[in-house]
């Protein structure tokens, strides 16, 4: 639960730049505020320029223009050791030649603080991760979570305001990663600690964030809470990179009152929700997710667009079922339904009836 609203400016990059070149910007004139108590998560594909602003905002980059303020001061010509924030990575970074203990111990030695102080923090640091009876051990005796729990328990030891992680659950196993992504996920919430997350998992973006700032070269292309980033893409970048994606190509037919007619470009008629398109003529993507598609007629709305698709594939999931579809051209169309009693299983090669409702379609710009 987010402490204070975004307003508040905990952490605020202004007119943001950075080159590694002096030609090409990596990060381009990014303006992002993130409230006290958050937890922001920035995603995006390699290269998006996201873990870069993480690395500016911990000091181990400089801005080649612009202002990073952390609680109301300017940070940029800060070093990393005294910004006082908390830092979590993928390969852990633990000292190897010392025991857990002294790993915590570390961070607060540096801070010349007592032993008998040191002692406390680290006993109720590791409590928190639930590795208690592991303070003697070294390293190399974890496992890769035990490892990444100590990881997270240094960041905290010194009860830092600001914790960054990058791709800290990276090299986990997916049982694993998803296990801790509720553990930090409730450490979060019950430490009211700000989180700056960075990551290319987009299933851990939206489980675990407040918001979710999604990066494409060089720029945030939607700031927003994850059910809205997943319902309401503002293009078709953060349509195709948020989740699983329909898209039929087409051209806007007619556009009025919040509604858009689509010609596929296979001579159907789809009604779709402008979101990035305004006129006439104008080439789209129309976009579905698949798990807003029904075979099944009494599922489908009163109102449903319905159009005939051939079974290509069906896959059974244990959960659900995947099937691939040939609509309107396209042989990448998939539909996603619950695995339920009685639930017949689709053939290859069978002709069916699919629909949606309307509202659920959107006229996306073309990529």
């Amino acid at each position: 639960m987010v402490a204070s609203t975004q307003d508040d400016g905990f952490v605020v990059f202004e007119h943001v730049q950075k080159s590694y070149d002096g030609e090409t910007l990596v990060v381009k004139d990014l303006n992002l505020t993130i409230g006290q108590g958050e937890f922001l998560t920035m995603l995006g594909p390699s290269g998006s320029g996201k873990t870069t602003c993480l690395m500016m905002l911990a000091g181990f980059e400089t801005a080649t223009h612009g202002d990073i303020r952390l609680d109301g001061r300017p940070i940029n010509t800060v070093p990393p050791h005294k910004r006082g924030i908390g830092m979590v990575f993928q390969n852990y970074a633990l000292f190897p030649h010392m025991t857990v203990g002294e790993n915590l111990s570390f961070p607060l030695e540096v801070r010349g603080m007592s032993r008998s102080d040191r002692e406390r923090k680290i006993k109720r640091a590791l409590d928190m991760v639930q590795m208690g009876a592991f303070a003697n051990r070294r390293p190399a005796q974890l496992s890769g979570g035990q490892q990444q729990r100590i990881a997270l328990a240094r960041a905290l030891v010194f009860d830092p305001q600001l914790v960054l992680m990058d791709e800290p659950l990276g090299a986990l196993d997916k049982q694993l990663r998803e296990h801790m992504q509720f553990e930090i996920k409730h450490l979060h919430e019950s430490l009211g600690i700000t989180v700056v997350y960075v990551t290319h998992d987009q299933g851990e973006a939206l489980t675990m964030s407040d918001r979710i700032a999604v990066f494409n070269d060089g720029r945030i292309q939607q700031l927003a809470p994850p059910d809205e980033l997943y319902e309401r893409p503002r293009n078709s970048f953060v349509a195709s990179f948020i989740g699983e994606n329909n898209r039929l190509p087409g051209v806007i037919e007619e556009i009025a009152e919040g509604r858009a007619l689509v010609r596929l470009d296979t001579g159907e008629l789809i009604d779709a929700t402008p979101v990035n398109v305004s006129h006439k003529g104008q080439k789209t993507l129309v976009s579905i997710r698949p798990e807003r598609v029904e075979y099944k007629p009494e599922m489908l709305p009163p109102n449903a667009h319905l159009i005939e698709a051939e079974v290509m594939e069906f896959i059974y999931m244990g959960d659900i079922f995947r099937t691939r579809l040939r609509v309107a051209g396209s042989e990448e169309f998939v539909i996603k339904s619950r695995n339920t009693l009685g639930q017949r299983m689709l053939q290859p090669g069978e002709r069916i009836r699919i629909g949606w409702a309307p509202q659920d379609a959107r006229a996306l710009d073309p990529l």
